[in-house]
């Protein structure tokens, strides 16, 4: 019996929060930040993001190629004016 009060004394006192610090199942603050659902979701916005961005790049550069098109059929267009006149 005299052990177990030796024992005792020897052990530190814990308080009231870091018990239930200790023995918690639930988060802890800044948790949500660290979770898997959290980085799923902050990863499917990115996801998303990129892919809006690549679409509106590829919709200039469509856009592009069509300008360019129109602009070599008129430059076709004026050479074969100027080879008629020759």
């Amino acid at each position: 019996m005299l052990a177990r009060i030796t024992v005792a004394r020897r052990l530190p006192a814990l308080s009231s929060t870091a018990l239930r610090a200790a023995y918690s199942t639930g988060r802890v603050e800044g948790s949500t930040a660290s979770s898997k659902e959290f980085s799923k979701k902050e990863r499917a916005h990115e996801d998303q993001y990129a892919r809006q961005h690549e679409a509106e790049q590829l919709k200039k550069l469509r856009e592009q190629i069509e300008k360019k098109k129109q602009e070599l059929e008129q430059l076709e267009q004026e050479h074969s004016e100027i080879s008629k006149q020759q």
